[in-house]
Order: structure tokens, then sequence, then C-alpha cells
């Protein structure tokens, strides 16, 4: 579902003009060959007004992957771009704004289907699905300055590291990871 943008036409006013920010940007046509996907909190509707727009991507070569980011959005305010580990894996992070709006590349050398936010994204779907009564509780939380995966994680009765038992329990409940 999350693989095409198209869905986010038919969603809410915000949706609807985050694609046509990423449709002007071109930044998947751009970025095609990194299999990019916007993942996180504009597409589960679940979006406060400082939500950014988080793309994953599936970057085996990172220095050819700044390379290419330098050249396309270095000139756009606040850019800055970062290598860092991340639980183990070596990974990419551009940030940049493009009208009122964050956007932050993120890649790492793993399918998209694989990362973390990918993953979450899905068992928070379903989550939301199953029980679309929390999704003004997840807003709530995240206005108050609590992240996404925490909330959902404190509104479960989740113990732990919230990223991990997130994904554990989209596994238990969901075959999700």
């Amino acid at each position: 579902m999350f693989k095409n943008l198209d869905y986010l036409c038919e969603g809410t006013r915000l949706q609807r003009k985050i694609y046509r920010l990423l449709v002007d940007l071109g930044i998947f046509e751009d970025l095609s060959s990194y299999s990019p996907t916007l993942c996180g909190t504009i597409p589960l509707d679940i979006a406060t007004a400082s939500s950014d727009l988080d793309i994953i991507m599936d970057v085996r070569n990172d220095h050819l992957f700044k390379q290419t980011v330098d050249s396309l959005y270095s000139h756009f305010p606040h850019y800055h771009f970062q290598f860092k580990t991340i639980r183990g894996t070596r990974s990419a992070k551009a940030n940049f704004f493009v009208q009122d709006k964050e956007i932050e590349l993120f890649g790492q050398p793993n399918p998209v289907e694989t990362q973390y936010a990918y993953l979450h994204m899905c068992i928070e779907y379903e989550i939301l699905k199953r029980q679309p009564h929390l999704r003004e509780q997840i807003i709530n939380y995240k206005e108050n300055g609590i992240k996404t995966e925490p909330a959902f994680a404190s509104l479960l009765g989740l113990n732990g590291d919230p990223y991990e038992a997130l994904l554990i329990h989209g596994r238990d409940q969901f075959g999700i990871g």
C-alpha cells in the first residue's frame, strides 16, 4: 500500500498537499533507484504541525548517494547530510526544508521493507485499523512532544525499548517483522 504515493491523492488535505509537494519536487523520480518510500506520520494521518516527511531508501553505495543527494538538494534551506551508525548499521541521512516542511532522506543498505521505519509504519497502520480510537490519543501524545513509537508503546502498555517492543508486538499480533 505505501510503496506508491497515489494513496495520498485520496487522503486528507495535508496528505494531498504533501503529494503535490513531493511530485513537484520530483524526489521519487530523482531517487527511484533507491526505492524511496514515504514513512511515518503523514501516511498514517497522525501528523502534527511539526511533523517532517520521512523518506527511507535502500542505499548500497552511500558515497554515491551522498553525491546524488548533495547535487539535487544541497541548495535547499537548512540542508545537512551526515553518516551515522544506527543499531549497528551505517546509515545516510539528509535533512532540508521545502516550503514549510522538513524532509528527511534516510538510507540504509537494506531493502526498504526490512527497515524499522517501514515495519513500524505497517504495524502502526494495523493497530490504527483495528483500534481507530487511538488516533486522537497518538496525536495528543505527539503534540506534547512524545515520539510516535513511544506513544504507541505507552498506549498499548508495551514495556522496554518502545522501538523493539513495537516490532515484537507487530510480529506477534500481525505477523509483521
